[in-house]
This record gives structure tokens, C-alpha cells and sequence, in this order.
């Protein structure tokens, strides 16, 4: 995984640096989600997707800083922000409303309440 695949720019590329780099375009696209779910929402918004973005893309990053380049600040820097994700990715799925009716509840009664 260490064998240069190309150069560009004075860079070398190889397959654990490609992890990298989409590691950190996931990090860092999540934020284009969640600039675009707070215009469509019209107040802040961080969607499921936000979440999701941010456990990959700190996956990634592990991946590649314990693997690709032994660095134990770059693990420390992404073990907390991968943490924190995956809580806020599960307080996200609890409070998403139940899409089914209760069975006792007529469903035109929950028509007019939404």
C-alpha cells in the first residue's frame, strides 16, 4: 500500500495517502450537507447524512494514521470527533419521528394532526 501509484505537484501518491484524501473530503464535504440542510430548513440543520459523513471520513483517517503512516497525534485527533459522531448519529435516528401509526390509532386522526 505504500507504492507510489503517481506524482502530481511535487506529491506522491499512494494508495493509503488516496484514503487519506478521501477521508478528509468526507470530513471536510459534511459541512457543504450541512450548509445546504440549514438554507432548505431556513435555521441550523445538521441531517443524518452530516453524521454520517463524519464516521467515514474519521474511519478513513484512522485507517489511515494507524496504518498508512503510524502517527499516533493523527489517531488522537480523530478518535474524539469519530466518538462524538456516532453519538450525535444515534441521537439523530432516536429522535427521527415513528413513520408508522400506532395500530390502536385511526390514521385519519394522524392526518390532521400533522
Amino acid at each position: 500500500m505504500d507504492t507510489q501509484l503517481f506524482e502530481i505537484f511535487n506529491v506522491v501518491v499512494t494508495p493509503w495517502k488516496l484514503i487519506g484524501y478521501l477521508g478528509v473530503c468526507l470530513f471536510a464535504g459534511r459541512w457543504v450537507v450541512q450548509v445546504f440542510a440549514t438554507r432548505r430548513h431556513g435555521r441550523p440543520a445538521f441531517p443524518g447524512l452530516f453524521w454520517t459523513m463524519s464516521m467515514a471520513g474519521s474511519a478513513l483517517l484512522l485507517a489511515y494514521f494507524i496504518w498508512g503512516k503510524n502517527d499516533s497525534v493523527g489517531v488522537m485527533s480523530n478518535l474524539f470527533p469519530m466518538a462524538v459522531a456516532a453519538y450525535n448519529f444515534a441521537m439523530h435516528r432516536r429522535a427521527l419521528p415513528d413513520r408508522k401509526p400506532p395500530a390502536d390509532q385511526d390514521s385519519s386522526l394522524t392526518m390532521m394532526r400533522a
